[in-house]
């Protein structure tokens, strides 16, 4: 999935020219719209929704992280490892119930909107951030750590000075995998009226106009894949600065 250094900047041209300018792509898409349907999606405009679609997936991204790192921090900690085999189940949860599921529990709730769809993509993030973070916390160079001790660095000061740089390359694999599902989930929250790229696929659904599918489809493939290798170069980046790659 690594983009390559001459096509990643074509990728992006082609991102933005999909989302700022939609109309060039008229005869392109025009042999997949029924006769007399509309080619390109005007309801909204693409580059609002794909701003909302990103804003709900880097607020459920933040959270998650931060949710799941802490757990992680405190089931690794002595007082906490009995607690390990409970937080593991509760994350994996969050993999185990479909997102329509999930939507459709939280629709009484929190109502139409973005909410059910923050709770969504929170839960599908929580495992990849808690098990990657977890097993950098735990396999950690014993002889780095008692170096810490040695020279007198109390539990915290060793938590912040040296565990979480050392896991964090680690942590990142997982945030970034986190990243990756929730772009995808986030275009199902349009079936509750949450603002994301999904409105565009379920319009070309309803109204068998293949063009809108492929328009909304290609969009979050191409936020995706993008997403994913910045992601990756910052964790190539991270590594060549702390001399781990």
């Amino acid at each position: 999935m690594k983009v390559g250094t001459i096509l990643r900047p074509a990728l992006v041209l082609l991102l933005l020219a999909l989302v700022l300018r939609p109309e060039w792509f008229a005869p392109v898409f025009a042999p997949l719209a029924p006769q007399g349907a509309p080619v390109i999606y005007e309801r909204s405009s693409l580059l609002s929704l794909s701003l909302s679609h990103l804003g709900l997936v880097a607020a459920a991204t933040a959270a998650a992280t931060l949710i799941a790192v802490a757990l992680a921090i405190f089931v690794t900690r002595p007082a906490g490892a009995a607690f390990r085999p409970l937080s593991r189940t509760i994350t994996n949860m969050g993999q185990t119930f479909p997102p329509v599921a999930v939507l459709a529990l939280a629709v009484p709730v929190l109502g139409f909107g973005a909410g059910p769809t923050l709770v969504a993509l929170f839960l599908y993030g929580l495992l990849p951030i808690f098990e990657n973070t977890v097993t950098a916390l735990t396999t950690l160079p014993p002889a780095t750590m008692e170096a810490a001790r040695g020279i007198g660095l109390n539990r915290w000061q060793r938590l912040l000075r040296v565990e979480l740089p050392l896991a964090l390359l680690v942590m990142l694999t997982g945030i970034r995998l986190s990243v990756v599902i929730a772009l995808g989930t986030a275009t199902i929250g349009s079936t509750v009226a949450a603002r994301t790229l999904g409105e565009v696929i379920i319009a070309g659904l309803l109204t068998n106009n293949t063009a809108f599918v492929l328009q909304g489809g290609l969009i979050v493939g191409l936020f995706a894949v993008l997403i994913y290798d910045a992601l990756v170069q910052l964790e190539a980046w991270l590594a060549r600065r702390t001399g781990t790659s």
